[in-house]
């Protein structure tokens, strides 16, 4: 992997209930140090924060996908960010204090359907991604499957479009790192 690319993340999910629901409040008590742990991991660069929120600048308007489905409160639980590669964001999700929540999603979201909750694409290093862009690779996702456009962990491509192989060796690596 080299400088030349960096790894966009796209999350998404769908909240069983409305963000202010009872059901919901222990993602919200857990949310700001899981997202310190992940800004912390071997191999992140960067993330998106959210025009109502005090942290990083938005990247660009939030938009959500087709697959969202309004409960009322106009909001969906999802991320955008910029790793190093495809191993660093595996360490990062299955791994420390963002895989115990990871572990803990049923609690608090809907089970996708006819969509992944997550999308990965490279792009050139200096190119920040805005929600939109994102959105549109999440999409082509589920409507394409795993390709160098968009893919998933299952089926991951290189910078260069090239299907390739999760290395499980860099990922144990990675989870063994201290964090920053």
């Amino acid at each position: 992997m080299t400088a030349q690319f960096h790894l966009a993340v796209y999350t998404f999910g769908q909240f069983l209930d409305r963000a202010e629901s009872p059901k919901i409040a222990s993602f919200f008590e857990i949310e700001p140090s899981v997202l310190t742990a992940l800004e912390k991991a071997p191999g992140f660069l960067s993330r998106s924060g959210y025009d109502s929120d005090t942290g990083p600048a938005s990247w660009g308007v939030q938009v959500f996908p087709r697959f969202w489905e309004d409960n009322g409160d106009g909001w969906a639980p999802s991320t955008l960010s910029l790793w190093s590669s495809v191993e660093a964001i595996a360490a990062a999700t299955y791994h420390g204090e963002h895989g115990a929540a990871y572990r803990r999603g049923r609690e608090w979201n809907v089970l996708p359907n006819g969509w992944t909750g997550y999308a990965l694409w490279w792009v050139e290093a200096g190119h920040q991604p805005d929600w939109a862009e994102a959105v549109e690779r999440h999409e082509y996702l589920a409507d394409h499957g795993d390709g160098p456009r968009a893919f998933t962990f299952k089926r991951p491509f290189d910078p260069h479009g090239q299907a390739t192989q999760l290395d499980a060796t860099e990922v144990k690596r990675l989870v063994s790192l201290p964090r920053a």
